[in-house]
Parts: C-alpha cells; structure tokens; sequence
C-alpha cells in the first residue's frame, strides 16, 4: 500500500521481495493479497513501480528504504526481530553511500538505538533510523494511507526530517492533518499505545455486553448512551466476538512482555487480552446452550477473516470458534 501511494504521489518505487513467486506475481501485475482500491491504483502507478528479488540493486538505486517485514508473535510474546536485521544487514552490505532507513514495521521500543548500533558495526556508511509507524486500517488502507489522520516520524536528522516531510507532504495537504516529528522511541511507543487503546475499547465494550446480557440491558441503548459524551469517541465500541488480525493481539501482548522487562506489571492491558480470549468462546457457549448438543451437526461458519473487507485470517477469532465446535462434536463447513 505504501509503495503504491507513493508511486501514485510521483515517486520511483522498487518493491523487493524474498519470495520469487511473489515477485514475479507483482511483475505481471497482480497484487497478492485483497485489500479494496489497491489493484486499482496499483494498475495505475506501475509505471513508476518495479519489482525485484536483488535487494543490493535496489539499495544501489534508491534513496530512502522503507523496511516493511513482518514483526510476528514470539511464544514469550515478544516480536520476533530477526526479520528486521537482516533486512537492515543486508541493506547495510549493499549501500555504497549514506541512506535513509525507515523502520515501517512495528517495533519494539528501544529498537531505534539497537539498529544504530548495529549500522555503525555492519556499515561504513552514515544511516539516518527512522521511525515512522503504520496506522492503516485493513480494509481501509488506501483511504488511510492518501488521507491520514496524521504521519508520526520519529528521526533525529534535520536531513531524515525533511525528506520525510517531501515524502508525506501531499497526503498531508489533502487530509489536512499533521505530520508529527518527535524522538525515535517516543515515535516506537506511539503505535503501540494506539493499538493498546483500540484493543482495549474493544475489550471493555465486550465485557459490557456480557454485563447487559446478564441484567436485561440493551447493550446498543447502553452504547449510544454513553458514546453521546462528546469525551468518549465511538469507534471501536461495537460488541462482537473479539479482536484479532496481525496487529492488536500481538501488539498487546509485545507491550505487556515490555513492562515485565522493566519490572512493570501492565494489569489493563493483560486484563484486555484475558477478556478478548474469553470473547472468542462466547459463540460456540451459546449455540451449545441453544442446541443442548453440537455432535454430528453440521455447522456453517461464514466470514472466517479477522473483519470485513479484508482476505487477513491471522488470530481471526473464526478459527478459535472452529477449534470449539470441532472439540464439541461438529463437523464445520
């Protein structure tokens, strides 16, 4: 999504991918993942877009690299980084000047010092870091990305700062909204404690749904009651059967494994992520309750992503409710 806007902005653009079948998908034009709008302006931008495996001619050619790989859950809860520096090693190895490094991918706070460090051990070259978190929608990112509700840039350069600022500027003038500089780990600390947040709405509206269930309430009265305070934004405040998707699970988690590496105990946050998993068995717990027994029913699953608009199955709670019903004596479909 990123690459494509900034190709739609004018920009030259070099995707590069570990995966060749990926690659070579990109290059004959298709895009290899659903997200509404992209293949649109996808067709439209290729010209000023190509694709390639060799990450050194791609270095070699550009002048700021964005690094976009993924940050996955490790069993501890902690992000899986390996990913990221060796992304960053092999950028370092390729370089024959100075570059812009944008960390786009969510990242531990305190990962903008360890990739300084590890670009003046791996480099001869100067390396501007960058933080500057992603807050796409699935769903909605085109939309986000063109008109953001704001650009967070965490740089320490006036050069990093100002390319940044040619680079997000015409998205800026269109939404009207800030792009905010500030210092790198603040920047790291932003994207989790908007996700933390978000997830954390999510949770409390689910918990009073279970609330209002139990007292005769109507959880939709409740909520239009209480989000009419012009303090309380209603977004996210939409019971259902709980988050997932690649970012809030994982993103709770990472920061909660951050407090317990600093002695610090982050009860909200762990609280949210207890009601969300119990959220995920709340379905198969009422149609059990509904049916007295699930064994040798057939059961219809529908829309098995982690929300609409969006192909995503990661930490979708479908599949927890599968695992359920299957445990139940169902046979799912």
């Amino acid at each position: 999504v990123a690459g494509v806007c900034f190709a739609d902005a004018g920009h030259d653009v070099i995707g590069v991918d570990s995966n060749p079948a990926k690659v070579q998908l990109l290059q004959d034009g298709k895009v290899p993942f659903y997200e509404p709008g992209l293949d649109d302006l996808f067709q439209l931008s290729r010209k000023r877009m190509r694709f390639t495996g060799d990450i050194a001619d791609a270095v070699r050619a550009t002048q700021v690299v964005f690094i976009a790989v993924g940050t996955p859950e490790l069993p501890d809860g902690s992000a899986d980084m390996e990913p990221t520096f060796r992304a960053l090693g092999e950028i370092c190895k390729a370089a024959t000047e100075s570059k812009i490094i944008v960390l786009k991918s969510t990242v531990p706070i305190g990962t903008y010092r360890a990739c300084v460090s590890f670009c003046r051990e791996n480099s001869r070259f100067e390396m501007d870091i960058v933080n500057n978190p992603e807050f796409l929608r699935q769903g909605a990112a085109i939309e986000d990305f063109l008109k953001p509700d704001r650009v967070v840039i965490g740089c320490a350069s006036e050069k990093a700062k100002q390319t940044m600022q040619e680079l997000y500027e015409p998205f800026l003038l269109k939404s009207g909204k800030p792009i905010l500089f500030m210092d790198n780990t603040s920047a790291e600390m932003t994207k989790y404690a908007a996700n933390g947040f978000l997830a954390l709405k999510i949770s409390f509206i689910n918990e009073l749904a279970l609330l209002a269930d139990k007292l005769g309430a109507d959880i939709d009265s409740v909520r239009a009651g209480f989000t009419s305070d012009s303090r309380i934004n209603p977004a996210f405040f939409s019971p259902g059967i709980g988050y997932g998707g690649s970012c809030f699970p994982k993103d709770v988690r990472a920061l909660i494994h951050m407090g317990k590496q600093h002695d610090l105990d982050l009860k909200m946050l762990k609280a949210g992520d207890a009601v969300n998993e119990r959220q995920k068995t709340i379905l198969t717990e009422r149609l059990i309750t509904h049916q007295k027994s699930l064994k040798g029913k057939t059961v219809a699953v529908w829309g098995l992503a982690f929300k609409p608009r969006t192909d995503d199955v990661r930490r979708a709670p479908s599949l927890k409710i599968m695992e359920e019903l299957f445990l139940n004596g169902a046979k799912v479909r």
